[in-house]
């Protein structure tokens, strides 16, 4: 059917103008995609100090914000952890904390490091990230274990901490020692050992909640207690530590911990970190320490064949007076003194009472540590 010649000039006139339409679109999307271009890129530039890594295997990645704490020491950057770590082989993992695995690498001047990379849900954002370890990094105790710098870049977060010889306290105390350490041949802990370790983690602990901003570390255990070539014991694992602010006695937060460790309150609802939660923690890390028992694994009782669990276990050994069947039967009995065992449990116990404002302050425990005989 043919159409109308006035019909057939309004259809042309109305292509052309869509036509025209199109086309002018299409110019300025194009002119102003390129306009913007730069300026987002100047803003990432001066957000993140970005610039490319170049190289076949690193050519996406981008190497944001590094900053390091130790003056000896110069800014890592992400290319070279990655180069350091071989994009972080699971050959070189030697542990595994808190919302992250933990890499040994050595660094181009020579020194061993411990590099930690996060998980995407270690920290909300990047500012908190680096709030965190600018003050954590300005910590200095012979029993916390440095942190030496960061680096970050997209959702990655990596943590540079010092290297420390022997490993986690948990390998020597349960012989799950890695080829990674110097463990050539595990022997049990002697008491002398044992108490020392037990008065470093004290003294470092001390040391954090008597800052000027204290900090509560939330997640005290034996896996997260590095000892040195003369085992020495170093606390480690900042993932979960927050810092106390103003007149505040404790952290809203969300209660984060590891089972077995955790004090009774936290279980309960508690929606605050305490130091005294840390205090608590502490008391089970010494009686894992002189039993060699895991405290989030029950036992059965000899007597009914009952579960219990090993703080209670020490509640009720303490108050029949039968301390020294609690000490791990692979500690060697070299110098080991009851009155010693029995001061050692009691200790234990109070940190780890159920009412936590009955729970000593750290500064206590340290000054009744030192009274052990050993």
């Amino acid at each position: 059917m043919a159409i109308d010649p006035p019909i057939q000039a309004i259809l042309a006139a109305a292509g052309s103008f869509f036509l025209v339409t199109l086309i002018f679109a299409t110019i300025y999307v194009v002119c102003k995609a390129t306009e913007q271009r730069p300026n987002r890129q100047s803003r990432a530039i001066s957000r993140n100090r970005t610039r490319p890594i170049s190289g076949p295997d690193l050519s996406v990645i981008s190497v944001g914000e590094s900053a390091t704490f130790d003056p000896s020491l110069n800014r890592v950057s992400m290319p070279e952890l990655l180069l350091l770590t071989r994009n972080f082989s699971a050959d070189l993992i030697i542990g595994d904390g808190s919302f992250g695995l933990v890499y040994k690498a050595k660094l181009a001047n020579g020194v061993t490091v411990a590099v930690k990379k996060l998980g995407d849900d270690a920290f909300q954002g990047f500012r908190e990230f680096r709030a965190e370890m600018e003050t954590l990094g300005k910590i200095r105790h012979w029993n916390i274990v440095k942190i030496l710098g960061y680096c970050a870049t997209g959702s990655d977060r990596i943590l540079i901490y010092e290297f420390v010889e022997k490993g986690s306290l948990d390998q020597w105390l349960y012989d799950t020692s890695s080829d990674n350490y110097d463990v050539a041949v595990w022997l049990p802990l002697p008491w002398k050992t044992r108490v020392n370790i037990v008065k470093g983690v004290a003294a470092g602990l001390c040391y954090m909640h008597n800052l000027d901003t204290p900090i509560i570390h939330r997640d005290i255990k034996a896996s997260n207690i590095l000892l040195d070539s003369n085992f020495e014991a170093h606390i480690a694992d900042f993932g979960l530590a927050r810092r106390i602010v103003g007149t505040q006695s404790h952290v809203s937060t969300q209660v984060a911990g590891t089972m077995g460790y955790m004090p009774p309150e936290y279980l309960h609802g508690a929606t605050m970190a305490t130091m005294v939660g840390d205090v608590y923690s502490f008391g089970v890390l010494m009686l894992e320490i002189i039993t060699g028992r895991r405290p989030n694994w029950p036992f059965k009782e000899e007597e009914d064949g009952k579960e219990i669990r090993l703080v209670d276990c020490a509640r009720k050994r303490a108050a029949e007076n039968r301390q020294m069947e609690m000490v791990d039967a692979n500690l060697p009995r070299d110098g080991l003194k009851e009155e010693g065992v029995v001061e050692f449990i009691r200790i234990a116990t109070l940190c780890t009472n159920e009412i936590p404002k009955y729970r000593p302050a750290m500064k206590e425990v340290v000054e009744l540590l030192d009274g052990i005989s050993i």
